[in-house]
């Protein structure tokens, strides 16, 4: 095991040692199914053993976060703001600690790694003026001396079931706003990433002991499927929010849908940008450079598609391959390095099946060596190759070329996944096309940027495969609530609505 080596040093600093328990049940720390171990994608050495949640230890904190929901839900919602910010400021304190070990664990560079981190403490920071911002409506009533207004309360507890591409970011959008809202927080981390879940985990469970606050409010479990899928039928969770592909999440709908509760779905994306003839090329290729590339492909949000115009493909092509030779592949803690490794082996696997069946202009080599590194790699290849129409989590580009505007969205739509786009262009009528209901059918619909960089402000999530979902940013908050329509009377007589008499 690899936990003696200086460069390790950090984790003790963020409470981490060789053996870690993997849960976090009503306020101890416990872990009594399985011992795995946490591997460094860049040699595939353990970093450190984890004991996983039993399916007693999963009962046991859900019976005691199902308490403490009684509990949450009566402090007023700028109070749990308050708390909210705190974890903030926790998470402030460990940026760079925390940062490292996304980087270490997962594998992404160090500067997306700290990027990651920040995002939670963005999202700590919207959440906390969202608490004193959930507002209901008050609706004219037809009726005299009659009111009608809208009434949010939270739902009780929220699931969250979190991949190993944003092993903590997932969490940040999904906890911040469930904690606002007045729901308890039930996690459970991604198999490959529990050193975070468990770093994460003991930030906000700081939190709440000093603020003498139940640490069962959020309960943490690293597991398995076993776990995710006791998630997913627990009758007590009103709201199970997934991240990951479309064929597991359409399995969690299923199964969550059948006790009639609510799901909601960040799934697969397929991603595509388009360069139309008038774009400014040196921007498109930076962004595409960054799109395709950034976090190993291994993004939702991965640029999977360039979409290039004839009169203009060569040029965009010539300079787009020039800047791949000049990244640098290396181990994801090391300044420069611009391309880490894969986080599995079976990633690896998955990288050589998504290059065949086209030209292979750039790349498209394992790179022999410890870790799970690949080439970045463009691929020339027709939009109607099968392997185009599927996710490929690896730095593998489909090069495309279209004649027209029409062609181009087309190509865009034709996926099963609908979560980003983008296009590059100065015409305003291409750009208010590319976003208007003849455009993409996306839910994020970029002009001049990446597919991906997503700010918290706005709703994440797509459409089709892609699930549905929102989060983050924007009314998402509202997915973390109960709506109740309420009419009062505060009259002496009993008109019906629609003029209906009665008697």
């Amino acid at each position: 095991m690899s936990f003696a080596k200086k460069e390790y040093d950090f984790l003790k600093e963020i409470g981490l040692g060789p053996h870690n328990l993997g849960c976090y049940v009503n306020g101890a720390w416990k872990g009594s199914g399985p011992i795995v171990s946490s591997v460094n994608p860049a040699n595939n050495q353990a970093i450190a053993e984890v004991s996983e949640a039993s399916t007693q230890d999963y009962e046991e904190g859900m019976q005691a976060c199902f308490e403490a929901a009684k509990t949450w839900v009566q402090i007023p919602a700028p109070r749990r703001g308050e708390i909210v910010r705190k974890i903030g400021d926790a998470l402030r304190a460990e940026l760079q600690h925390l940062g490292r070990l996304v980087s270490l664990e997962m594998g992404k560079i160090l500067a997306e790694g700290i990027g990651e981190v920040q995002e939670i403490i963005d999202m700590c920071d919207f959440a906390v003026g969202l608490s004193r911002q959930l507002n209901g409506s008050v609706i004219p009533s037809e009726r005299p001396n009659h009111m009608m207004l809208e009434m949010w309360n939270p739902l009780g507890i929220v699931g969250v079931i979190t991949a190993f591409n944003f092993p903590c970011a997932v969490l940040g959008w999904n906890a911040c706003i469930a904690l606002v809202c007045g729901n308890c927080v039930v996690w459970k981390g991604a198999p490959t990433t529990p050193l975070i879940t468990i770093a994460m985990t003991r930030i906000v469970a700081g939190v709440l002991e000093k603020n003498n606050l139940p640490g069962a409010i959020f309960t943490s479990f690293c597991g398995g499927a076993e776990i995710g899928q006791a998630i997913a039928k627990d009758t007590r969770i009103p709201l199970v929010s997934f991240t990951g592909s479309s064929k597991v999440g359409l399995m969690v709908q299923n199964t969550v849908n059948e006790r009639f509760g609510k799901c909601l779905l960040e799934l697969s994306g397929n991603n595509a940008i388009i360069v139309m003839d008038d774009a400014d090329i040196q921007l498109a290729v930076r962004s595409v450079l960054f799109a395709a590339v950034g976090t190993a492909g291994q993004r939702c949000t991965t640029c999977r598609r360039l979409l290039l115009h004839e009169s203009i493909y060569q040029k965009v092509l010539d300079q787009l391959l020039e800047v791949y030779k000049q990244v640098k592949i290396g181990d994801p803690l090391q300044k420069g390095t611009l391309l880490g490794p894969l986080h599995t082996r079976a990633a690896r696997e998955n990288f050589e099946k998504g290059i065949e069946g086209g030209k292979i202009l750039t790349g498209g080599s394992v790179i022999e060596s410890e870790g799970n590194f690949v080439q970045p790699t463009i691929i020339e290849i027709s939009p109607n190759a099968d392997v185009v129409k599927e996710e490929l989590f690896a730095p593998v580009l489909y090069v495309l070329k279209f004649q027209t505007l029409k062609e181009a969205i087309e190509i865009n739509n034709s996926v099963p996944q609908g979560l980003s786009s983008s296009i590059f262009s100065r015409k305003p009528e291409v750009i208010f096309k590319w976003i208007g209901p003849q455009g993409s059918d996306c839910g994020i619909v970029n002009v001049n940027i990446p597919t991906n960089g997503a700010e918290i402000g706005g709703a994440f999530g797509g459409e089709k495969a892609t699930g549905g979902g929102r989060e983050a940013g924007s009314d998402s908050w509202k997915q973390y609530m109960r709506r109740s329509t309420c009419t009062i009377n505060y009259g002496n007589e009993l008109p019906l609505a629609q003029g209906i008499n009665f008697g």
